[in-house]
């Protein structure tokens, strides 16, 4: 017998932020697109309990905490994003989060730069 899983994730959460490598990039901001993807084992029959289940609106805040926090790589980001969905929901066994930038400082036409981070227990 398998095990039932759940996915629970935010798409292409759009922010406004100050991250960059760059001390202009700091002062100018960027816009950032935010992924976050979380599955975590189904312990109990279909429930309307939210306690039984990842709430997207606390990986929403957890996202906008970190983004308002200005720091240099994007991978900083990501991995303290990461790490407090691990703290918060304990059951989650597989978490990927990823970032998009765009407008990029540098001489070349490109869409976005991504970063992206995957935890699996």
């Amino acid at each position: 017998m398998g095990t039932l899983r759940c996915k629970v994730a935010l798409e292409a959460i759009r922010f406004f932020a100050y991250h960059g490598y760059y001390p202009e990039e700091q002062l100018t901001g960027n816009e950032f697109l935010v992924d976050i993807e979380v599955v975590q084992p189904v312990f109990s029959a279909a429930t309307d309990d939210l306690a039984q289940t990842v709430n997207y609106e606390r990986l929403l805040e957890i996202a906008t905490t970190r983004m308002k926090q200005t720091v240099k790589l994007l991978e900083t980001v990501a991995h303290a994003i990461l790490e407090d969905i691990k703290t918060e929901f304990m059951a989650v066994d597989y978490i990927k989060v990823r970032i998009r930038k765009s407008n990029l400082p540098v001489a070349a036409e490109l869409k976005n730069a991504l970063i992206e981070l995957v935890y699996e227990r």
